[in-house]
């Protein structure tokens, strides 16, 4: 059985879980590895290697990892690799014309939503931050407009409230590395057409903006909910408690409302449990993090930081003092 030789792009763990399963299939060689460059990470900002640049360097492969992929000298190297598709997971740069004529219409591109909603760049946040019911994770054939393509294949997964980004996240690595065995074969064996996008049905998943975290307590709880589990990737949903930053990584919607509360005051504060008002509904705090400290249960909390009935969240200043 002949392989298909194959160049994979990719940077981040979805990307990782991808390339580690096509090693392992007996069907692709990957023959070829463009990546990120290495980046400063940890507590002394070493240099390091991406996740899909580790295992590529495990398994003997070789890799490029440009700050410009487009650019001629590293387009006649990926060439050289002399692969017959190309796969995309993540990568985190544009691919320009020049690149995708060297294997027209057999750049394929694993993106996480259900096509052609959330096209971008956080397609697993916004899908959860604007409270959608189900998202997925979608084989595309990559096109010169962003996220456009024509699609191969979609693997879908209901989004229930408890599930945040990182468990979305976690589901999307699996389901990608199943489109990569099943429909990316099937399209090139010609046993597979690929659909083209309603484009009426475009939404647009934007980069994540850091002034996104900041809480509303004007908002629903729902709204709230979502966008704290919708930011557990980072930059992680936060308020003000004192006039210092308060971190907000786990909540639920509680059943308990004040109607005549004023949105960001503590409603129930317990040994275990702090209930926070919303413009509409209550949301129950579970896991946080106060400033320079690390996360903690809202129970290691409350006994640091004492809250009482009343206390004010959400102002720069005032509130109880921490």
């Amino acid at each position: 059985m002949s392989r298909i030789r194959t160049v994979f792009l990719g940077t981040p763990d979805i990307a990782k879980t991808c390339l580690e399963a096509m090693l392992k299939d007996p069907h692709f060689e990957i023959v070829g590895v463009v990546t990120q460059p290495d980046r400063p990470a940890g507590r002394k900002m070493q240099l390091q290697p991406s996740p899909v640049k580790q295992v590529a360097l495990a398994a003997g492969l070789p890799v490029l990892s440009p700050e410009n992929i487009n650019t001629p000298e590293i387009t006649a190297q990926i060439a050289a690799f002399k692969a017959e598709t190309a796969v995309v997971v993540a990568f985190g740069q544009i691919l320009k014309k020049a690149f995708l004529a060297l294997y027209p219409d057999k750049v394929v591109n694993v993106h996480a939503s259900v096509l052609p909603r959330w096209r971008g760049a956080a397609p697993i946040q916004r899908a959860i931050m604007a409270g959608d019911p189900e998202t997925g994770v979608c084989l595309q054939v990559m096109v010169k407009k962003l996220d456009a393509g024509a699609v191969l294949g979609t693997r879908r997964f209901a989004l229930t409230p408890e599930m945040s980004a990182i468990d979305s996240y976690k589901l999307c690595e699996e389901l990608g590395a199943k489109l990569l065995e099943v429909d990316l074969m099937d399209y090139l064996r010609g046993n597979l057409t690929p659909v083209p996008q309603d484009e009426s049905q475009v939404t647009y998943a934007h980069k994540i903006d850091k002034k996104e975290s900041e809480i509303d307590w004007s908002k629903s709880a729902a709204d709230i909910h979502n966008q704290v589990r919708g930011l557990t990737m980072g930059p992680v949903a936060q308020t003000r408690s004192g006039g210092k930053i308060l971190k907000i990584h786990k909540t639920r919607i509680a059943a308990l409302s004040g109607s005549t509360i004023e949105p960001g005051k503590a409603l129930k504060s317990a040994d275990k449990t702090l209930i926070v008002q919303c413009g509409a509904g209550s949301l129950e705090l579970l896991e946080v993090q106060p400033e320079s400290r690390a996360k903690m249960s809202i129970v290691d909390y409350l006994r640091g930081y004492p809250v009482k009935l009343g206390d004010k969240f959400g102002d720069q200043f005032g509130g109880h003092s921490n």
